[in-house]
This record gives structure tokens, C-alpha cells and sequence, in this order.
């Protein structure tokens, strides 16, 4: 449980948010929202205890482990990918040292019947229940589920993780964890770098999280379908509302409108009041009753409102001309680096209208096909544009390419012709940039407004083909409901790879599924796109995938099993033999009873029937034994 005590924050440009008191209770998952700068993720950083805050408090439960996946999280480690979250909970590896200890110690000790002995014994019990309790014996297969989940492939397992780029490290540290289960969860951007089936896939478990979860998103759908209470950071203060985020949208906006109504009311009482101290000022007999009102207007608190609605402005990407039937054509194009094949034989016409989403898993080659069908990287085959076909091209750091030392206004200015020019602060005010906003420099820009700066400049640039790559990346869901609107309106055909399930959802009629090397097409949204991977993961289960890794435990090679269900092997194997040892003790403790002529126990039970119950139980360990160690064996020729 979190209690927020008159929590403040001051910043030389005023607070970001003052006297705020919330209790934040285990089980709740809370979608934290505001405009940039507004402190979502400075409350994040307050709750993890990375930073204080300028007055208050946040009151948290002794033992209670939080942890905080950052936007800027830095991951540093040559372990294998396995071994970084395998050895990341302290406890376990205590746990497991310490039994190993134990269990070296009884294979060669013989002085079964000394205290040190039992004592031992005693303790190898406990370590066991509560490693048991702690999930320890599930361990490894907790680790496997999440990382498939996540999208890492069983190859990957055994890969050093400094080799991974710093979108799989960032996968990883969010796999670290969520594997150690912590009381209180803090995400901010969980889902940047995710593809979609990963995005799915951690909804999927966060909504059955049994602790806090505090995240920060600008995918709407991933919080309407988390998210069960939204804190609005607005006006220095945080707002709550016990909904999912478009609920607390709807009933927002309604409030909106009554303090809008409220404010219309308050600005006229005001001009009204004014008017009467103006009139009676000058005047000796009324002066007193005019500095009454102007007391009065002093104490008067004045109404605020602050909307986030998206401008509703008209923004169309401009149509060049009318190309052909057909756009694009591509004949048997392929690409591979060195010995790596990334795809090939590729064999597909686009044709005039098609709105395409190319959509699979982050490394499979989807920046690098439409970097193909531009003709910016070389490759098999060939790509052929149509009749009048004219393409614009959005790449992935395409917000980098800005001019740093241009203001907002005058990246788009010297870009601009024609009568398009006479609606350039229109343009800007659509994609957020408005007021002072547009005379700042662009290397003063967040990533976030680059991209929306590096998209109005893309409606400056008539097309008939469009190839965005990832435009999604750091808009705000405002952002993006402009970038959305304008391209359901686009007259012509484009190509989008995005991960952002809600942005993509009614806007294309064609996904082109990227996978193992091949395109599918699918003639169907994103919705039933992920419905039909969802069953063909049910369709090939994981355990009918055969992978070879290193078991760096004796340096040999295993197959089908991974090291996961090695180590698992190992530690089921090593706990039989302690169930065995711990058996066999109180075997020799009855037999000995039994020879001094002993006939029930301590509670009166019979002895000859506990004894004879405990042979049984030997007789089943020793089945168990033996049949994981054939397993072993098997897995280790």
C-alpha cells in the first residue's frame, strides 16, 4: 500500500504538483496521465525513492519492493540473457547456495546419527519449504514464459546480453523484472521497443498482477486495457478517477465543460464588477463601495481550464496526382548481410488505395524491406514504381535528420509552396505547436515534438505513395489522433509499420505479416490479425521447439531441452535425493526404537505401520530418482 502525505514538488518555474493525499492499495493499476512536462515521471521517480520531493511524503509498507523500469535505463551485463535474470533474486541465490552446501555435506558425511547431522538435515527441510514457498523449483520456467513472452527466442538464451541492441536490453530489464514479482510496479513506456505481439502479450499479465502497477503510456488501448484508476496530473494537482483511461476521458471532458460554463459565468460577474468600480471610483459617495469591490474582486479565485481535446482542424496530406492501378511491384526482391538471410523472394503488386500495416517481430526485417522498396539499401530483385507514382519516406530517425539551429516555424517555412503557406501556424497548432511554441529551436525539442515536427513536415510534401516507418514513436496519444485522422482521409496508398494496436486499428485493409524470413498477407484489421496469432501459438506449442545451448554447468551440449529445463532437471533431482537421505535417516531412528522394543510413537500411532508407510514413500523417491535421472542422462550425452 502507497499513502501520498501533502506531496509537493517545486521547480524554479513554479510547482508541478502541491498537497497531494492519495493511498494507492495492492491490486490497483493505475494509468498515470498528463501533458509533457506536467511530472508523470517525476512522481514515478518519487514513489522508487531516486528522488525527494520538495515537501510531503510517500508513506510505504516496511519490506514492500518496488520496482521502476525508466525511459533511460541504462543495462550493462556479459552474463548470458538466462543467467542475468536467473541470478537477479538475492534471496534464491542464497536459498540455493546454501542447499547445495547441505546437499555436498550429506553425500559425504557418515555419522548419520550425530546432532550436527540432524541438525543439517533439520535445516536442508526448512531451506526446501521455503524455497518451495518462494517459487524457487519455478523458477526457471517463470523465466522462460516471460521471455518468449517478451519476444526473445530460445537462440537467445545463451547469448551474452551486452551484444543485444538497447531495445532487447531494455526487453530484458523489464523480463528481470517482472520475473521477481515486486509489491509495486513503476512503468514508464513499457511498451517503447515492444512489438505487437509482446505489447498483447504483457497486458495480457499485468492485468492479472497481483501487486501495484503505476505506468505511464501513450498507447491508449494498453491502458484501457490494464488500468483500472487514472491520476490526472493537471493544474498542480493530481486528479483521480476510479476508471480505465477513456472512461475517465468521457467523464473529464464533461467536467470540462460545466468549469467552462462556470468560467464563461465567473468572466462576465468580473467584467460586470469592473464596470461598477470604473463607474462609482471617482465619485466621493461611492468610493467606499468601490474599494468593497475591489476587495472583492482580489479574494475572487479565478477559474482555470485546461483542455487537452486534439485541435479539430482539417489536416489532409496532400494528393500529388492520380497514379496508375498499380503503385509498387516487387520481383523476387530479397536482402541478406554477409551469410545472414534476412527475407527473401518477396513477389507482390501494390495497387492504387491500398492501406497497408506491415506488422511482426522487432528484428525481422520490417525497417529494412522499406528501406528496400526505396531503393535505399541495395538487394535481390527489383522494386518498381507505377505510372506517376511519387513516394515520401519516413524513417525511423527521421526526427534526428531536423535542422537543430531552425526554429519550428522556419522548418516548415522553407519547405513550404504555394497557397499551403498561407496555413503553416495552422498546420503547426494541429500537431501542438502553438504561441511561443514556434519560434523554439529544434535542438531544444523533445523526441516527442521532433517526430510531430518531422510529420507536419511530411504534409508539406505531396505524394500519392506513403512509406512511414514507425511514425508513432514518442507521440502522445493526442499526436497520434492527428496523425491518424489525417491518413484515413488520404486519397492515396501507404505503408505503416507501427506497434500501436489502437493507432493502426480501422485504418488499413491489407497486414503484411513479416515472419520467419516470409510475407503473409492477410486481408483483415489488426484486431483479427492478432486473434489469428494468438491461435497459432496455441497451434505450435512451445515444447515441440528444439533449440541447442551450452550447459555451462559441465560444457556439453543439450537437445530439445534448453538450460532453463536442464537447471530444472538438476534442482528436482537434487531434492529428491534430500527427500531420500532425510527418509532413510528416519527409517534408521525407527528401526532403532524398534530394537529397543518401542511399539507406537510420540502420538500413539503404531510404529510398524509408520515405519512400513515410510518404506513405501522410499520406494517412491527412489522410483523418481530414478526416473529423473534417465531424463538427465538423456539430455546429456
Amino acid at each position: 500500500m502507497l499513502n501520498f502525505e501533502n506531496l509537493g514538488v517545486f521547480l524554479p518555474q513554479g510547482y508541478l504538483f502541491k498537497q497531494v493525499g492519495l493511498q494507492i492499495n495492492s491490486g490497483e493499476r493505475v494509468a498515470l496521465v498528463g501533458k509533457n512536462g506536467a511530472g508523470k515521471s517525476t512522481l514515478l521517480r518519487i514513489i522508487s525513492g531516486t528522488q525527494q520531493p520538495s515537501e510531503g511524503k510517500v508513506h510505504i509498507q516496511r519490506d514492500t519492493k518496488v520496482s521502476f523500469l525508466t525511459q533511460d535505463i541504462v543495462v550493462e551485463s556479459d552474463s548470458s540473457l538466462f543467467d542475468f535474470l536467473f541470478f537477479s533474486n538475492l534471496t534464491l541465490n542464497q536459498l540455493r547456495d546454501r542447499l547445495d552446501e547441505i546437499n555436498n555435506a550429506l553425500t559425504t558425511r557418515t555419522d548419520y546419527e550425530s546432532e550436527s547431522y540432524l541438525s543439517l538435515l533439520d535445516e536442508l527441510s526448512e531451506l526446501n519449504h521455503r524455497y518451495q514457498l518462494l517459487d524457487g523449483y519455478a523458477w526457471e520456467e517463470k523465466i522462460v514464459q516471460i521471455l518468449l513472452g517478451l519476444g526473445f527466442s530460445r537462440e537467445d538464451f545463451t547469448i551474452a546480453l551486452n551484444t543485444f541492441s538497447g531495445g532487447w536490453k531494455m526487453r530484458a530489464e523489464l523480463a528481470r523484472i517482472l520475473v521477481n514479482q515486486p509489491d509495486v510496479l513503476l512503468l514508464d513506456e513499457p511498451t517503447n521497443h515492444l512489438d505487437i505481439l509482446s505489447i498483447s502479450w504483457l497486458e495480457s499479465f499485468l492485468k492479472t498482477y497481483p501487486g501495484i502497477v503505476i505506468l505511464i503510456s501513450h498507447d491508449r488501448l494498453f491502458l484501457d486495457n490494464v488500468c483500472n484508476r487514472t491520476l490526472d496530473i493537471t493544474q498542480q494537482r493530481i486528479l483521480d478517477y476510479p476508471f480505465s483511461y477513456s472512461k475517465y476521458k468521457e467523464v473529464r471532458a464533461e467536467q470540462l465543460e460545466r468549469i467552462g460554463q462556470a468560467k464563461k459565468q465567473q468572466d462576465k460577474d468580473i467584467k460586470h464588477t469592473e464596470e461598477l468600480i470604473n463607474k462609482f471610483r471617482a465619485k466621493s459617495s461611492k468610493a467606499a463601495f468601490a474599494q468593497s469591490l475591489i476587495r472583492k474582486l482580489d479574494k475572487t479565485e479565478r477559474i482555470e481550464v485546461d483542455s487537452d481535446d486534439v485541435p479539430r482542424v482539417s489536416i489532409r496530406f496532400p494528393l500529388s496526382n492520380q497514379p496508375g492501378k498499380w503503385v509498387l511491384e516487387l520481383e523476387d526482391v530479397g536482402k541478406t548481410y554477409g551469410e545472414k538471410l534476412i527475407f527473401k523472394e518477396f513477389n507482390i503488386t501494390v495497387g492504387r488505395g491500398e492501406k497497408i500495416a506491415l506488422l511482426g517481430p522487432n528484428g525481422v526485417g520490417k525497417s529494412t524491406l522499406l528501406k528496400r522498396i526505396m531503393n535505399k539499401i541495395d538487394g535481390d530483385g527489383e522494386v518498381k514504381n507505377g505510372h506517376n507514382v511519387q513516394v515520401t519516406y519516413f524513417a525511423q530517425d527521421q526526427a534526428e535528420q531536423l535542422d537543430k539551429n531552425k526554429t519550428v516555424f522556419q522548418t516548415v517555412d522553407d519547405l513550404a509552396v504555394g497557397d499551403v503557406r498561407k496555413n503553416l501556424r495552422t498546420m503547426l497548432a494541429a500537431f501542438l505547436f502553438s504561441g511561443e511554441d514556434i519560434d523554439k529551436k529544434v535542438g531544444v525539442l523533445s523526441g516527442g515534438e521532433r517526430t510531430r515536427l518531422a510529420l507536419c513536415q511530411l504534409l508539406l510534401s505531396p505524394s500519392n505513395v506513403l512509406i512511414l516507418d514507425e511514425p508513432t514513436n514518442h507521440l502522445d496519444i493526442q499526436s497520434k489522433e492527428v496523425l491518424k485522422r489525417a491518413l484515413v482521409q488520404y486519397e492515396g496508398t501507404f505503408i505503416v509499420v507501427s506497434h500501436d494496436r489502437e493507432f493502426l486499428s480501422g485504418l488499413t485493409n491489407r497486414i503484411w505479416d513479416l515472419e520467419e524470413k516470409r510475407l503473409k498477407i492477410h486481408h483483415f484489421d489488426v484486431v483479427e490479425y492478432l486473434k489469428y496469432k494468438e491461435k497459432s501459438a496455441v497451434a505450435k506449442p512451445e515444447a515441440s521447439i528444439e533449440v541447442e545451448v551450452s550447459n555451462h554447468a559441465n560444457g556439453k551440449k543439450s537437445t530439445p531441452l534448453v538450460q532453463a529445463d536442464l537447471k530444472k532437471l538438476e534442482r528436482e533431482l537434487k531434492a529428491c535425493e534430500s527427500s531420500i537421505s532425510e527418509v532413510e535417516q528416519r527409517q534408521r531412528e525407527m528401526e532403532h526404537q524398534l530394537s529397543e522394543g518401542l511399539l507406537v510413537t510420540n502420538d500413539g500411532k503404531s510404529l510398524v505401520e509408520a515405519y512400513e508407510s515410510l518404506s513405501n514413500k522410499l520406494k517412491e523417491e527412489m522410483a523418481r530418482w530414478e526416473t529423473l535421472s534417465m531424463a538427465l542422462e538423456a539430455s546429456n550425452p
